[in-house]
């Protein structure tokens, strides 16, 4: 199935009790901008005339980013920000010191086996970034480092490495580095037997590389250096200057990005070609890596379609003629669709989200009323589901390489059960639990409540809706809830559990996450039904659920908070344009809010790939549907809540101007005397900081934040 770039998508909320102190704050506090002085920048609006409409961006010089003056302005809100919240300061360490006091800092992963090896990845107490190593053939073998990122981070305010692709004879690693946040990675090769770091160096990359059988090639996607679309599918020789690299494949059009993989049996190199609504693939044998790649079944419009092969046969998951896909298989020679032959029909209340090969299994995984189902079905078609024994819960299969194993890994949460690792026998029909995340500090799930209710949209679909909250909530509407949301790109939010979110669980607040349209939660026609002319769907959805909330006394408009990240930042864009009068406080995190402008603008990264997400403006319908709902084009003179908005100056997925434009249009109109904040991470993008525990600080800001507007000093 399709994997969709969904950004922030929720608080990583990662305890402990906590007495809770309210204080009225009487500040004004607008009145401190007054004495922070903005920097004077050249503001020369822009004017955009199309389809006979013209609009004036009067902020659009906030696009400078190498412009000193608008660092400086940045600099200037982030400079106002510390001023509002000068009195959460303790607060926002206290909150700092319990979340990273709850997380096992000596901690490691439950070790796969794959080719030989067993893998894993650890943290030493203190540091920020994993250790990646392995051990040959059993775990009471000597460790191999193969990558010590804390030493290879050193001097960097940002580091990330995004993949680690060991060779066939397991000799080299190949591994991707990004030290500015722009999700521009160099890949590099280590020779895990002398620990040498090879002369061949390849930038612009997406991180990741898939090793022919000779031990001696790669394949990787290379970026467009102005858009950032994966476009280009290259070929590397070990030894051989990045400059020689032969392409293999070159993606002309602008709405599809490409990928590279290989098959679980490791017997095909397959390069993916994909926008939102169209897939195409090519294969070649890993074995000739010097071939030529051959289409699988050519791209057809509105045919979304995944591979993967086992024995003599390719299996196929495509929506063809099934909205909620429906599994095919084809042989080895003859892949076209006219040769797929259905094994698993279509179902219209079950949406099939993906599948994993074994020699004697196959597991898959489907979505049903909202939550996931594991299907398990051996090679006689004998068929079975796991049983999860909770009522809301989120599950999905974990590291599976190995072909030949009756051992199914998958991993699962509940919003009070802590990620937990397990190993299910498919043929025994037996879990066992390897591995539960440890929330150091006395976490005790018997004490918090989890809730499934569904609020009825206005055009009388109903809405799920996941809730936890700390036993001693009372629903008498005087309580604080921070209601999240997403609702794009046919992303599901899970009802997962977070240590961090506890530090708001134990000061009284609940938490909820609207399933609203847009993602998948309930089908495929979820997502249709909050896309493209439809869009208005998911904000009104959100809308809706806040208003269940309401009425079933929850909460009241004077503790009821919002928050959305990325195009969740759209959500709280649309939603506090549309009903202002609804939250006391929002949380906007890297928003993508000036929907027409982004989308006009082919240069900017992910646009072309997202006409058929949200329209392409170039068409007069769809630029006027975008602009009667596009957070920026909406701002009015009227009152707002209190906000906090959140980017990073080196964003690769929502420009930072987006927000920056957004708040200082905020400010010229808004009419009411609510705080408004922006923060600029400075060294960082669209994930916010690197490293485990400095992600925590912004946490931190953003419960500050809500402790801040809730009168909660401790």
């Amino acid at each position: 199935m399709k994997h969709y770039h969904i950004g922030f998508l929720a608080l990583f909320c990662i305890g402990c009790q906590a007495k809770v102190e309210k204080k009225t704050h009487s500040m004004n506090i607008n009145e401190a901008w007054i004495d922070i002085k903005t920097p004077e920048v050249e503001k020369v609006p822009k004017e955009m005339t199309i389809h006979g409409d013209t609009r004036i961006d009067n902020y659009y010089w906030l696009n400078e980013r190498e412009n000193q003056k608008v660092l400086a302005y940045l600099a200037a809100e982030n400079k106002y920000l510390d001023t509002v919240l000068s009195s959460t300061k303790k607060l926002q360490e206290e909150l700092f010191d319990e979340m990273k006091a709850r997380i096992k800092e000596d901690d490691e992963s439950v070790p796969y086996f794959e080719n030989g090896y067993f893998y894993y990845t650890r943290f030493e107490k203190g540091k920020e970034y994993p250790i990646y190593c392995r051990k040959k053939e059993n775990l009471k073998a000597s460790e191999e480092v193969m990558l010590n990122v804390n030493e290879m981070a050193a001097g960097h305010s940002y580091y990330q490495v995004a993949s680690l692709d060991i060779s066939p004879d397991n000799k080299l690693a190949a591994f991707g580095v990004d030290t500015v946040s722009r999700r521009k990675y160099t890949l590099y090769i280590k020779n895990l037997e002398t620990g040498e770091i090879l002369p061949d160096q390849v930038p612009e990359t997406d991180g990741s590389a898939v090793w022919a059988a000779d031990n001696k090639t790669i394949f990787y996607s290379r970026k467009n250096p102005v858009t950032l679309r994966e476009e280009r599918i290259f070929k590397h020789k070990l030894g051989q200057p990045a400059s020689t690299d032969k392409e293999v494949y070159y993606e002309k059009d602008e709405t599809f990005d490409v990928g590279v993989h290989k098959t679980k049996s490791q017997k095909y190199i397959v390069i993916s070609s994909g926008s939102t609504l169209s897939d195409e693939y090519r294969i070649l044998d890993a074995s000739q890596p010097d071939g030529a790649f051959k289409v699988f079944q050519p791209r057809q419009k509105d045919m979304l379609y995944a591979i993967d092969h086992k024995d003599d046969k390719f299996y196929i998951v495509t929506n063809w003629d099934a909205i909620n896909f429906r599994m095919m298989e084809c042989p080895l020679d003859k892949t076209t669709r006219d040769n797929w032959k259905e094994t698993i029909p279509h179902r219209p209340d079950v949406l099939l989200q993906s599948f994993e090969l074994f020699k004697d299994y196959m597991v898959i995984s489907e979505r049903k009323n909202g939550l996931t189902q594991l299907r398990v079905i051996d090679n006689n078609k004998k068929e079975h589901y796991l049983d999860f024994g909770e009522a809301a819960y989120v599950a999905y299969p974990s590291v599976n390489p190995e072909f030949n194993t009756k051992i199914l890994r998958y991993s699962y949460s509940s919003m009070t059960t802590p990620a937990s690792t397990y190993d299910y026998d498919m043929e025994a029909e037996k879990k066992e639990l390897k591995k539960r995340q440890e929330v150091l500090g006395g976490y005790n799930p018997a004490e918090y409540v989890t809730e499934r209710v569904y609020a009825i949209a206005r055009d009388s679909v109903k809405v799920p809706i996941s809730i936890v909250y700390k036993k001693g909530f009372e629903k008498n509407g005087k309580m604080p809830l921070l209601l999240y949301g997403y609702g794009s790109y046919g992303a599901s939010m899970e009802p997962s559990f977070s240590s961090t979110r506890l530090s708001l669980l134990n000061r009284g607040f609940a938490y909820a996450i609207a399933h609203i349209r847009g993602g998948e939660e309930m089908g495929r026609q979820w997502y249709e039904d909050g896309k493209m002319f439809k869009k208005k769907n998911t904000f009104n959805d959100f809308i809706d659920c806040a208003e269940y909330l309401l009425k079933n006394n929850y909460t009241s408009k004077q503790h009821l908070y919002a928050m959305g990240g990325s195009a969740g930042g759209l959500l709280m864009g649309a939603v506090v344009n549309m009903r202002p009068d609804l939250w006391h406080g929002v949380i906007a995190a890297v928003p993508f809010v000036d929907v027409v402008t982004t989308m006009l603008d082919e240069t900017i990264p992910l646009t072309t790939g997202e006409f058929d997400e949200w329209g392409n403006p170039k068409n007069k319908d769809s630029y006027e549907y975008m602009k009667s709902y596009s957070p920026y084009d909406n701002v009015e003179k009227k009152d707002y809540p209190n906000m906090l908005v959140t980017t990073g100056l080196h964003d690769s997925q929502v420009q930072y101007f987006e927000p920056a434009k957004w708040v200082a249009k905020l400010r010229e109109l808004k009419t009411d005397k609510n705080v408004l904040l922006m923060y600029t991470n400075m060294e960082a993008g669209h994930g916010g900081a690197s490293g485990r525990f400095k992600a925590l600080k912004d946490v931190a800001r953003q419960y500050g934040f809500l402790l801040f507007l809730e009168g909660i000093e401790k």
